[in-house]
């Protein structure tokens, strides 16, 4: 097996609604952002499938390490082996790169985030910076370009964080800011516990309010001369977005099932974004 079809099988088996929107691209640019997902899958996968720390910290510490010799050296993994071809070609830079291993770090020693200030920065390393590299390879002429991919990325951040709050819960893990918890008088046994409520629910609108002016600012953000690079990015939006909606017109019953869209669901969206480059999606979500 290459290392392009090793991170091709990896994105594939993922069921990542972002795999819809790579199938689209010309075949170096689909190679990159393939092996893009594929370096966030297997950083993320150590912290949720190893239960020991000390032994995941190790891990994204020899993570660490491959990322220095795609730029460096020569890396041993077939996902770096992967990565490294593309990153000149794309102006990828490392500092990226280990802040994603940071947000996975941050998972290990921070269970609870006390405001929406110090869980956008936990976004931020997650799948903020994610967005600007995905971005990069898209490709851009704008530098707005990357600040639109940014808080699309912290868009997408938080609709997985509202469509997973059991499932981290069960993990051990609430990523609902504390004081917005306690301003709709919920507490975090109520959410371990999987308890569903009318206070419950008036938290999960407030998130996804939150959410949805993120995907807002992101619109506006972008450049008109960039959307057709972007249209990518903008099929993700469409399956984020309309996840979202689906969430929402279920009543945010998230503690005890995962809501998610049908595989051909993905792919309308994203197939009717690339036909009509995104400007209808644009001006919905910008509204």
């Amino acid at each position: 097996m290459t290392p392009d079809e090793y991170c091709q099988q990896k994105a594939a088996q993922s069921g990542s609604s972002f795999y819809y929107s790579f199938l689209f691209l010309p075949s170096e640019q689909r190679k990159a952002i393939t092996a893009l997902y594929a370096f966030c899958r297997e950083v993320d996968d150590i912290v949720d499938e190893i239960h020991e720390a000390s032994v995941a910290r190790m891990k994204l510490s020899w993570w660490r390490g491959q990322v220095g010799l795609m730029f460096d050296g020569t890396p041993d993994h077939p996902v770096a082996i992967a990565l490294q071809r593309h990153l000149s070609v794309y102006n990828l830079r490392p500092e990226p790169f280990y802040a994603i291993i940071e947000g996975m770090e941050m998972d290990l020693d921070q269970f609870r985030y006390p405001d929406w200030a110090s869980l956008q920065e936990y976004c931020w390393r997650a799948a903020g910076v994610v967005g600007e590299l995905s971005a990069s390879i898209f490709g851009h002429t704008q530098p707005e370009t990357l600040k639109y991919a940014e808080t699309l990325g912290l868009a997408f951040q938080m609709t997985n964080i509202i469509r997973d709050v059991g499932d981290d819960a069960r993990r051990g893990r609430i990523y609902l800011p504390e004081d917005d918890m306690a301003r709709h008088g919920v507490t975090k046994d109520e959410i371990l516990d999987g308890r569903y409520s009318d206070n419950f629910q008036a938290l999960m609108r407030q998130q996804t309010q939150r959410a949805r002016e993120l995907y807002r600012d992101a619109m506006r953000l972008l450049p008109e001369t960039d959307r057709r690079t972007q249209r990518p990015g903008l099929m993700m939006a469409a399956i984020y977005a309309t996840l979202l909606d689906e969430i929402e017109r279920d009543g945010w019953h998230v503690l005890n099932q995962r809501i998610a869209l049908t595989p051909i669901r993905k792919f309308w969206l994203a197939w009717k974004v690339w036909v009509g480059g995104g400007q209808g999606l644009i001006k919905r979500l910008a509204a």
